[in-house]
Formats: structure tokens, sequence, C-alpha cells
């Protein structure tokens, strides 16, 4: 029997029906779990630190996509001051 990293509830994981890689929820507290190794079953924890960085990267796209829309306005300023 396999335990959560997170809360150590037992988690029923057959090391024949899953593969590295595959991610797993833990039933009691919904963690997500990494399979990082098979035979026996070895299980991380996805933490949640690792969202939040996926965010923040998103987010900085985001800024740069308006900032470059910022810019288009300016050029369109620009153009309408030279008529």
């Amino acid at each position: 029997m396999i335990r959560c990293p997170e809360c150590s509830t037992e988690i029923d994981v057959d090391e024949d029906e899953v593969e590295e890689g595959e991610i797993l929820s833990c039933p009691e507290c919904e963690s997500e779990l990494e399979v990082s190794q098979t035979h026996p079953v070895h299980l991380n924890l996805i933490s949640d630190e690792d969202d939040e960085d996926d965010d923040e990267e998103d987010g900085e796209e985001e800024v740069s996509k308006n900032g470059d829309l910022g810019d288009d306005e300016d050029d369109d300023e620009e153009e309408e001051d030279e008529e």
C-alpha cells in the first residue's frame, strides 16, 4: 500500500496499472501526485509552487503582449500628429 506524501492517506495503486510520469490525485487531500517509479510504486507530490511559477510566467507574457499593444497605440498617435 502506498501513502500520500502530503497527508499519509493510504492510496490503492497497482504497480502494473500505472506508468512513470502518470499523475494521480489523493482521494483525501486532493494533492496531485506524480508516479516517479513503478516497481515499487513511488509517488512525488507536485507542489502548488510549481503551478504558481507557471502562472507567473504566463502573467509576464501577457504583460509583454500588453506592452506591445501600448506601443502600437503610440505609433498611431504619432501618425496623427504628422498629418
